[in-house]
This record gives structure tokens, C-alpha cells and sequence, in this order.
């Protein structure tokens, strides 16, 4: 068995069914602010246009809008949420270490708190995966669905 199975044959075994609760909130709370994204993305380019990605920011928009839509309704399903959530991570490491941090770390800056809070989270799903309650337990239980 190699590392990767180990973590997540760990994060399966103790994965407390109260925590699909914090998974779904943080799934549609990803889903949404996606849709916020989409219907203004100014915001979401003024954003990046002062990490000096010119070339990328258009790109960016783009991926940032989209993985938080598909990967916030993954997550929130519970359906691939290791992988929706790899995708998420890089997403909210710039936006904690390069874009949010620049308003420093004073209670005002909410954007940078909640950041932070939605990056944890999405690392611990990352490693716990989806739960008990989820459409990935329920494809791993349902006899149709099982390998043979």
C-alpha cells in the first residue's frame, strides 16, 4: 500500500459524519462565489491584475470561475472531492499569500479571513475525502456500481 492509500484509507476510517455538513456548507459556498465570479468579472480581474500575470489574467478568470463552480457542486455531492479540491487548493493559496494579504491581517479584511478558513478546509477534505454521506460512498456501497 503506498502513502496515498494509506492517507486516504485514514482520512475514510475516521471521517466524523458531522463534517458532511462542513463539506456540503463549503461546496456551495465555493459553487456561489463562482457565480459571483461569473456575474462580475471585473472583480475577480481586478483581483489578479496586481500579481502581474498580464498575460494569464484572462486565463485565470477564467479557470478560477469555472473550478469554483464544477468543484464547489463536486464538493458539495461529494462526488471526486479529493480531486475537486486539489484543484481548488492552488486557487486559494494566491489568493491568501499574493492578493488578499496585501490588505494585511486586521479583522477588517474578512476576504483574507474567509480565505483562509475555505483553504483549511479544503485541505482536510482533501485528505478525509467525502464521508459517509456522499455520492462517492454511496458508488463504493451500491452493488451495481462495485468492480468486479
Amino acid at each position: 500500500m503506498t502513502a496515498i492509500e494509506r492517507i486516504e484509507h485514514w482520512g475514510d476510517a475516521h471521517h466524523p459524519a458531522w463534517l458532511d455538513i462542513v463539506r456540503i456548507g463549503l461546496g456551495l459556498l465555493l459553487f456561489f462565489k463562482g457565480m459571483s465570479f461569473i456575474g462580475d468579472t471585473s472583480q475577480l480581474s481586478a483581483l489578479t491584475e496586481g500579481l502581474h500575470f498580464n498575460a494569464w489574467s484572462y486565463v485565470a478568470v477564467h479557470y478560477v470561475a469555472f473550478a469554483h463552480l464544477v468543484g464547489g457542486l463536486l464538493i458539495t455531492l461529494g462526488c471526486l472531492t479529493r480531486l475537486a479540491s486539489a484543484f481548488q487548493v492552488p486557487i486559494l493559496f494566491v489568493a491568501v499569500f499574493f492578493t488578499n494579504i496585501r490588505n494585511g491581517f486586521t479583522a477588517v479584511n474578512s476576504e483574507l479571513w474567509l480565505s483562509l478558513l475555505v483553504l483549511g478546509l479544503l485541505i482536510l477534505f482533501w485528505i478525509l475525502g467525502s464521508g459517509k454521506f456522499s455520492f462517492d460512498e454511496y458508488m463504493r456501497n451500491h452493488p451495481a456500481y462495485k468492480m468486479k
